[in-house]
């Protein structure tokens, strides 16, 4: 099989192109997918530094990815909903970290993976699963977002901030965003009521009054004034800082769900959800891709192409 694969943990120089990496298994619950591309997203790389080695059990060599976009090629005899021909995307996290993304097959656990919404390119509906799922997640269960609600989102044109604005505007959500002043335009281009540029001084200030709630996408001293920012500090949600806590908010930590990939695939077929690419790379520049997603302050998503 054809892919990417590492032997050791390090920076981007550890991932080779290999053609010899082993046909992966195909248990009772799984579908094989055959991958059309999968996104990238910063936990790839700290799962390639090795700095999740205590979360998963990790076995070389190691193909990175957890976003995928694909078809169907074959599924175990416990899979129920999908059969091979299937067009599908997903957030492949599994119990072990080895069989990622980006590769040309990858072995999905039937949770982890909904049909692809029709809308989407195989490169879009690639960037979505992860990001997408993060957001969702964190803004209807953390944050209970709903009709009439002020959302404030920082780093709103990131991968996740990018998908929470427009996932809040389909909500009924008034939102404001922060971000760099090149961005603005973007983000009103998505339905964003307001932007304040993080450069100017603390959020806090340049807020007239507090909101119904806060996602931080920042951490640190991003997040330290945030209890300033809301009404109620329980509706503060982190995905970076576990800090949150402290203040008496939410840290999320995504999960695989066919039910929200299924609400995602939904909102985007409907117009409430597009996907901004910042750059496709083929798989032979995989590890250009990781390198960009590593620079940070990346607009939207990147994405490998495998086929």
């Amino acid at each position: 099989m054809r892919g990417i694969a590492y032997d050791r943990f390090g920076d981007a120089g550890v991932l080779s192109l290999r053609d010899d990496l082993p046909a992966p298994p195909v248990g009772p619950d799984t579908v094989l997918v055959g991958v059309h591309a999968a996104g990238v997203n910063p936990v790839d790389l700290d799962v390639r530094e090795g700095r999740v080695v205590g979360a998963f059990p990790h076995h070389f060599p190691i193909i990175p990815g957890w976003d995928v976009a694909g078809v169907v090629e074959a599924a175990g005899p416990a899979v129920a909903d999908l059969a091979p021909g299937d067009e599908v995307f997903g957030y492949v996290r599994r119990d072990d970290v080895q069989w990622g993304t980006t590769a040309e097959l990858v072995p999905a656990p039937q949770r982890c993976v909904a049909r692809k919404p029709a809308s989407l390119s195989f490169a879009e509906a690639g960037a979505l699963p992860l990001a997408g799922l993060t957001a969702y997640q964190a803004l209807t269960e953390a944050l209970d977002v709903g009709e009439g609600d002020r959302v404030l989102v920082h780093r709103a044109a990131g991968g996740v901030g990018f998908f929470a604005v427009q996932i809040a505007v389909a909500l009924g959500a008034h939102v404001i965003g922060t971000a760099s002043p090149r961005n603005h335009g973007f983000l009103r281009d998505a339905g964003v009521a307001e932007v304040l540029d993080y450069s100017a001084g603390p959020i806090s200030g340049q807020l007239p009054e507090r909101v119904d709630a806060v996602l931080d996408l920042v951490g640190g001293n991003g997040l330290a004034d945030a209890p300033r920012q809301v009404r109620d500090p329980a509706r503060i949600a982190s995905i970076v800082d576990p800090a949150v806590r402290n203040m008496g908010g939410r840290y999320v930590f995504v999960r695989p769900d066919v039910h929200d990939l299924e609400e995602l695939a939904r909102m985007a077929d409907a117009g409430q959800l597009r996907i901004s690419i910042a750059r496709a790379f083929p798989l032979e520049q995989a590890a250009e891709a990781h390198r960009m997603v590593g620079e940070g302050h990346v607009r939207g998503k990147v994405v490998v192409t495998v086929r």
